[in-house]
């Protein structure tokens, strides 16, 4: 992306900063075990302001400074450990390829920072994420306070960055959204992949591995979070990610898997037959999923509130409970007194962004928020029929959800995941080959 982007992130930022000083650490590595660390990547706040792919870096905002406003403290170089972990910016890189006015070693922080909250009435920073981070804070803040005496004033008042922040990032530009167009096409072609590749025998593993495969292939370092792969009764679990059971004929293979593209997440759900064809009910419940998916995006519009297509989709869904006989009565007195939870418990969707559910608020002032231009959310209707004795056989283990990645536009909205097979007709034919 170009750098400048980020640079007029940062002046946008700071517009609402007054005299004050924002700080970002970005992401501490984490240890998997003993001395193997997770794939590391950056905070989200701190990646959408700078860029910086490192560790161990800090970002400090202070407008009006006379020797430059966005200072990088970040890793020097080392040629030894640069051997042995990898390349390094180094803070000649963190200035002319990040874009950082002053770049100073991160060792030396507590040394340079106390003195750039001098005389500054607010820090922007967003407490209680890293508490050790606090803590370095707090002792820069009293180092500061500590010179009164000699005519220094420290800052009074915290400020979390999360309003200001969130609410930018919630609004993405030409490039996010070509990144996210991007990765949900790698998505859908590891979807598509899943479904060409499934036959009964097959382990969950498996397929998530084709998955990943094709992640891969596509540019994707990793998945935007781990992959769901459930098939028959483990399709009604929702966040089921053990992905260790062998796939059996007459089943359901419930998919949500997402790739991710320069921090930027796609979030897609496909959910077909492990033998290729779905059975009479599964089908019945598989078309009233997606008609309810229909009646959500149609929803997704500037102008709507955010539970609009939330409350389409638990319409059509209780409506289509009452019809097939797992519902009886009123379809209102269903929806009001929430029986069709037992069978659909979550919400329609959520934010999409740099993280999976993403950042901003989805009420103002208790009321929910009016979809714009540029927001990014998913639209995710499901149903979840466990096996139960009040439950017909046929319906028994059934678990669907069917999700896409929809771009709210000025006209209406673009579905990112167009690509990913969601109709009986084509996800059978793909199948058959």
């Amino acid at each position: 992306m170009d750098m400048k982007i980020f640079q007029k992130r940062r002046e946008t930022l700071m517009s609402h900063m007054g005299g004050g000083v924002a700080i970002l650490p970005t992401a501490p590595v984490r240890v998997r075990n003993r001395d193997v660390h997770y794939p590391y990547r950056a905070d989200s706040d701190f990646y959408y302001l700078t860029h910086f792919p490192e560790p161990e870096a800090v970002m400090v905002l202070v407008p009006g400074r006379e020797h430059g406003e966005y200072i990088l403290f970040c890793r020097e170089r080392n040629p030894e450990k640069e051997i042995w972990e990898g390349r390094r910016a180094g803070l000649e890189g963190a200035r002319e390829i990040y874009g950082a006015d002053d770049a100073f070693p991160i060792d030396d922080i507590d040394e340079i920072l106390p003195g750039l909250l001098e005389n500054r009435d607010k820090v922007f920073y967003s407490m209680g994420r890293d508490p050790d981070f606090d803590a370095h804070l707090m002792n820069w803040v009293n180092e500061v306070r500590a010179k009164s005496r000699n005519g220094v004033h420290a800052p009074g008042e915290f400020v979390t960055l999360d309003h200001i922040l969130h609410e930018m990032r919630l609004f993405k530009g030409p490039e996010e959204i070509r990144l996210m167009k991007r990765a949900a096409k790698i998505s859908a072609n590891a979807h598509r992949r899943a479904m060409q590749t499934c036959k009964p025998g097959m382990m969950e593993y498996e397929i998530e591995a084709e998955l990943l495969y094709e992640f891969k292939k596509g540019g994707s370092p990793f998945p935007a979070y781990p992959p769901i792969v459930g098939g028959g009764a483990n399709g009604c679990i929702l966040h089921y990610t053990e992905n260790n059971a062998e796939l059996k004929p007459g089943d359901l293979l419930l998919i949500d898997a997402g790739a991710e593209i320069d921090g930027y997440a796609a979030d897609v759900t496909r959910t077909f037959p492990v033998s290729g064809r779905y059975s009479g009910e599964q089908r019945a419940i598989y078309e009233l999923v997606l008609a309810a998916q229909s009646a959500a995006i149609e929803q997704v519009k500037p102008g709507k509130h955010w539970n609009d297509p939330h409350e389409n989709a638990v319409r059509v869904l209780t409506q289509g409970l009452r019809d097939l006989g797992l519902l009886n009565g009123a379809v209102d007195g269903h929806i009001e007194n929430g029986d069709y939870k037992r069978f659909y418990m979550h919400r329609t969707g959520h934010w999409l962004g740099m993280d999976v559910h993403d950042v901003g608020d989805y009420k103002l002032d208790d009321t929910w928020r009016l979809l714009e231009p540029g927001m990014v959310l998913t639209v995710e209707p499901g149903l979840y029929i466990a096996a139960a004795q009040d439950i017909p056989e046929g319906f028994r283990n059934i678990g669907v959800r069917i999700e896409d990645d929809v771009l709210v536009t000025r006209d209406g909205n673009e579905v990112l995941s167009r690509d990913a097979p969601k109709t009986i007709a084509e996800i059978e034919a793909l199948m058959k080959h």
